[in-house]
């Protein structure tokens, strides 16, 4: 193997997202000195961002205060009306906001594309002379004799599937770094490895998700309501006893973004949330919106849903977790973006503090003590028990109780202990234990199959390299993830990356591993029964293409 070359800098980023960009701008506020690389894995920043979004600006506010004046895309539509419905299959149930915690309103937020807003973050980051790299994922972790964290190499490029150097080869580049900020998002792949070194979780609850998928629609004019905000619950994944729920945005230049979240600690192997959503669309309170309008893109993404009480241990020797690689989602609010970007600034406040005190590679204590004291752990204490509520007792029952627990924290009234819960893919039962769900053919109108909706990502990975998607014992997966759980693997991603094919000779069933499609939510890695499915960055640039999402 050729031999790597080797890039010094102050901060090295690992993610060109909210969290990360802010991070990487605050640390130029304090010192424009200080060297600092941003590492993004997609084509470009913005490419594998997807989110519903409504902002809570109260980081933007804080990072750059004349940002509404500053040609920033998100400033174009304010939040005008909030509506929450609870759906049962033909009909709807307006849930008064009055019933909700103050702190729940949306109003002073705003609603567009994060994707967008992250561009333009890299774009003010970039003029205070932050180096942001995007097509260079980080793929694996360097350090010193102390065992400290002391940056990163980025991805092999041109690896063949079978492990050979193609005519293109080139070595990824050791990025050393004084700190190193892990901001990959939720279940990141070095994050998991920096967790497991550290034992970052032993005084908190495991992390659990929600795969979140999302469409943008251009509808009819007259339908479009800029700034309106639209939540539901209930229907359909009432009828599969699992939970989660929808949002249908009404964004600017006629467009919604909408989209459905099915927590991953459902039972039933046989739900698929990408059905789900699709069966979402064809209630008549949605269907209305969407009718004479077209789809004009598609995405996925897992969601941190633990809470609170799930945030790891985030400062280690040289390296610190930020934004929703940590896991800071408002679940409740459905909002994580002003908590990520507030997390990347502390962070970054703490390693400027270091590296003007002449340190490197040391536990960023100050980081760890500061984000516990901050208005993030004010705000999601009082929802800590919001997401092990609902899915302990269900969408009504839990959603009361929940309320019910928000309010007692607000109020401070005899403040209960935090609930525990266990990681999503312990819940998942045997299949012989559930019927088999019977979801609707799509009309192709309003609903759609995975293929072409994989389409609509605008996809694409280099061919001809390493799968990044990795089985650890083959013969585990069919015994156990095809025989007892029924192969829910062919289900639960909402890209059709997986399948059992038999074959057709012996009818011997294959597991089949579509990584072409793979969308990067990463709801493999959760959820797989066994946890024998091990997401790892492909080649740089590859992946979704989200345009505005």
């Amino acid at each position: 193997m050729s031999e790597r070359e080797s890039m010094p800098c102050d901060v090295v980023i690992v993610g060109g997202g909210v969290a990360g960009l802010a991070a990487a701008i605050r640390l130029k506020q304090i010192n424009e000195e200080i060297e600092v690389v941003v590492l993004e894995k997609g084509s470009e920043i913005g490419a594998h961002i997807l989110s519903g979004a409504v902002v809570d600006p109260k980081s933007l506010d804080e990072l750059l205060p004349e940002w509404r004046d500053m040609d920033c895309a998100m400033a174009e539509t304010p939040v005008t009306d909030n509506w929450h419905w609870m759906l049962s299959k033909n009909g709807k149930f307006g849930m008064p906001h009055i019933m909700m915690p103050p702190f729940m309103s949306n109003d002073g937020c705003y609603t567009g594309s994060l994707g967008n807003l992250t561009r333009w973050l890299a774009e003010q980051a970039e003029g205070l002379g932050v180096m942001v790299f995007p097509g260079f994922p980080a793929s694996e972790v360097m350090f010193d004799d102390n065992g400290a964290v002391k940056g990163v190499i980025t991805q092999d490029m041109g690896i063949a599937a079978d492990g050979s150097e193609k005519g293109d080869f080139q070595p990824g580049m050791e990025i050393e770094a004084k700190y190193t900020f892990f901001a990959e998002g939720a279940r990141g792949s070095l994050t998991k490895e920096m967790k497991a070194k550290f034992d970052l979780e032993a005084n908190c609850q495991p992390q659990v998700y929600g795969l979140g998928i999302k469409e943008l629609w251009d509808i009819d004019p007259d339908k479009h309501v800029p700034g309106r905000v639209i939540h539901t619950q209930g229907w359909p994944l009432s009828e599969s006893d699992s939970w989660g729920g929808g949002f249908l945005y009404h964004q600017a230049n006629g467009q919604v973004a909408l989209g459905f979240v099915t927590a991953l600690d459902y039972k039933n192997p046989y739900v698929s949330p990408f059905q789900e959503f699709q069966r979402w669309k064809t209630h008549p309170a949605i269907r209305e919106y969407l009718e004479g309008g077209k789809r004009v893109a598609y995405g996925a993404r897992a969601i941190n849903e633990g809470g609170w009480q799930s945030v790891p241990k985030l400062a280690f020797p040289g390296g610190a977790l930020i934004g929703c690689a940590a896991g800071f989602v408002n679940v409740p609010r459905i909002k994580g973006s002003h908590t990520a970007m507030k997390s990347g600034m502390l962070a970054a406040e703490a390693a400027a503090e270091a590296l003007a005190a002449d340190k490197e590679h040391t536990e960023l204590a100050d980081y760890e003590a500061n984000l516990r004291e901050s208005w993030i752990a004010t705000e999601l204490k009082k929802v800590q028990n919001a997401q092990p509520l609902v899915a302990k007792f269900g969408g009504d029952l839990g959603t009361v109780l929940a309320g019910a627990d928000m309010w007692m924290r607000t109020l401070k009234i005899g403040l209960p202990l935090a609930m525990k819960h266990s990681p999503d893919y312990t819940y998942t039962g045997r299949a012989d234990l559930f019927p088999p769900i019977n979801y609707p053919k799509p009309d192709n109108e309003i609903s759609f199959d995975r293929l072409t909706s994989v389409a609509f990502s605008y996809t694409n990975h280099a061919e001809d390299q390493p799968v990044h998607l990795q089985v650890k014992n083959p013969e585990l997966q069919k015994e156990s993830e095809l025989l007892v759980y029924g192969g829910p693997s062919t289900r639960y991603c909402p890209a059709g990356v997986y399948e059992w094919v038999a074959d057709e000779d012996s009818g011997e069933m294959n597991f089949v591993i579509n990584s072409q499609n793979c969308v990067h939510c990463k709801t493999c890695d959760i959820k797989d029964p066994n946890q024998n499915i091990n997401w790892v960055t492909p080649e740089g640039g590859g992946g979704p293409n989200y345009p505005n999402m």
